[in-house]
């Protein structure tokens, strides 16, 4: 069975919430799941897995948790490889008012990652979300799982729910 790391960084404990479905989806160790800011020494801590969960909420216009700026760089400017691995995007966002760029740090992780090789899982349908744009759009798709329990709380459980099921298809 394919090892899974989730990686992530969370202000508002959204982000959080769907880590830890997910760890408990997975029956995962608490070592195997990186919150950011707390847990994360270096981008070799990506190589102990074959499936990368990575999520961000999004900030400003667009951006990653600060916690993802180092590594972020740390991966395009050192050239880090992610081929033969799995990577599947997770997020909060605020659709009403950041409407313009829900969920966009998504859509960074998306080009960095795959960029490096990665092989990106877990895309998600678009419809049913009420937005204005996003970074994290590739078709009538969003490149992995964009929540906003801010605006639409109702749906999250769900969509956490729905998206677990789908990958198992998909490692």
């Amino acid at each position: 069975m394919a090892k899974v790391g989730i990686f992530y960084a969370s202000a508002g404990g959204n982000t959080t919430l769907v880590a830890e479905a997910l760890k408990e989806a997975y029956e995962l160790e608490d070592d195997d799941c990186i919150l950011m800011e707390d847990d994360f020494d270096s981008v070799e801590q990506f190589d102990n897995y074959d499936v990368l969960f990575v999520g961000s909420s999004t900030w400003g216009q667009g951006d990653v948790h600060f916690s993802w700026v180092d590594p972020l760089f740390e991966i395009t400017s050192d050239n880090i490889s992610f081929a033969g691995k799995k990577v599947a995007f997770f997020g909060a966002g605020d659709s009403k008012t950041h409407g313009e760029h829900f969920c966009s740090a998504l859509g960074k992780f998306n080009q960095i990652f795959t960029k490096a090789g990665a092989k990106v899982i877990g895309f998600v349908d678009k419809e049913g979300y009420n937005y204005t744009a996003s970074l994290a759009e590739s078709g009538d798709k969003l490149c992995g799982l964009a929540i906003d329990n801010i605006n639409e709380k109702e749906k999250t459980s769900e969509r956490i729910e729905n998206w677990i099921e789908q990958l198992q298809g998909e490692i």
